[in-house]
């Protein structure tokens, strides 16, 4: 196989003919061994009846049903597990990047001897707020992270199988899928494409934030040291503000009036002690979910020619 086409289905239905369509056109430019890879997420809609009534079109097309929805990134990582190709083409099928990229970056991927060419934008698509919000999520990443994640990269990808392999290796229950595509090394190489907006999202200003809260806790453990050195910071101005209270006292004679000052100073060190224990409880439900190694999908069904089976990634 030269070629594998991996996406992934959640509330697909409108796109995946077009799609479907223009993906087949661009493979066939470059080969006629390629297979495309629909990864049903837990679709609410019929997306899941679409894609097997391509599977029965097309003997290229395979189908993993999952069990339920367990998130974009772990369905992503479910389809590059099956992927069979020398090449991985992943790529989201809601049209907003466009298949006929795979040309442009089979060429790109020759050229260049690199084992991944990847899609970033030039500048954020959406509104104000969301090019905003997208701009503070790299930049805290990269605050936190020892090693540097490409800016506004996206989805699409062309990766070589030996990269794949490598990256399907990470056994992460809480996946932070763009650093894992980083810190898994290689040669990369980033190509500036335009995103569509499609005018809707799933991505909800809720699940950034616990997108946010998830990436940098999987991803680095800089924010337990951070509090490591806070805490170092508090004992040491409180040690001078103590002995400034000593020192007036014996020396001067003069005793502070008043609680306001030790109402402000409980009400700081509380709030702080809270945030440092949540940051703390965060990392230990991490270690919670890996220890308990479950599978971070379980797969229903997949479609093939090869055999309708069951199996667990």
């Amino acid at each position: 196989m030269e070629l594998s086409i991996v996406t992934t289905l959640y509330r697909s239905a409108s796109y995946l003919e077009e799609f479907y369509t223009r993906v087949s056109a661009a493979a066939k430019e470059i080969t006629d061994e390629y297979e495309i890879i629909f990864v049903n997420d837990g679709s609410p809609d019929n997306s899941l009846d679409i894609a097997v009534s391509l599977y029965e079109r097309d003997t290229r097309v395979r189908v993993i049903d999952l069990s339920r929805n367990f998130g974009h990134h772990k369905a992503i990582m479910t389809g590059l597990a099956h992927a069979k190709g020398e090449l991985v083409f992943l790529i989201d099928c809601d049209l907003e990047e466009e298949p006929e990229l795979l040309g442009k970056f089979c060429d790109k991927l020759k050229s260049s001897d690199v084992d991944v060419v990847y899609g970033v934008q030039q500048k954020r698509k959406g509104n104000f707020f969301e090019r905003i919000t997208g701009s503070i999520f790299y930049r805290m990443i990269n605050l936190v992270s020892s090693y540097p994640i490409p800016v506004n990269s996206i989805t699409v990808r062309l990766m070589s199988k030996r990269y794949v392999a490598s990256l399907v290796e990470h056994r992460d229950r809480e996946i932070f899928l763009v650093g894992l595509w980083a810190i898994t090394g290689f040669k990369q190489v980033p190509v500036v494409v335009e995103k569509h907006n499609k005018g809707s999202t799933t991505y909800d200003f809720g699940r950034k934030i616990s997108n946010l809260v998830n990436a940098v806790t999987s991803f680095s453990n800089k924010p337990l040291v951070f509090i490591f050195y806070l805490g170092c910071v508090i004992i040491f101005l409180s040690s001078i503000g103590a002995l400034n209270l000593i020192v007036r006292r014996i020396f001067l004679g003069i005793l502070p009036e008043g609680w306001s000052s030790v109402i402000v100073s409980i009400w700081l060190l509380g709030g702080l002690t809270i945030f440092c224990l949540g940051v703390i409880g965060v990392y230990l439900s991490k270690i919670f979910t890996e220890t308990k190694q479950r599978p971070y999908t379980v797969i229903k069904k997949i479609y093939e020619r090869t055999g309708e089976s069951k199996r667990e990634l």
